[in-house]
């Protein structure tokens, strides 16, 4: 990370679209079918293996309430 790189802290209040790391969209297409009843393919995330140091960056309200998105999963700094 970059001197000039920057992160919004999360807020686990944060409804389940939003990432818990970033606060940004999650695209997670589970939430999607969830909330709109629509079936969805199978999301990316299922595919996707999540290294233990990046989990433990979830704060803990957090956990087990909404996806990380792929950017922060790639380990990008957020948009």
């Amino acid at each position: 990370m970059g001197a000039a790189y920057t992160r919004r802290v999360p807020d686990p209040a944060l409804p389940s679209a939003a990432c818990p790391l970033c606060g940004q969209p999650n695209r997670c297409a589970m939430e999607l079918e969830r909330a709109t009843g629509e079936k969805q393919p199978p999301c990316w995330c299922t595919r996707a293996e999540f290294r233990p140091e990046l989990l433990a960056r979830v704060p803990e309200a957090a956990r087990g309430r909404a996806c990380i998105c792929a950017r922060c999963a790639a380990g990008a700094p957020a948009a």
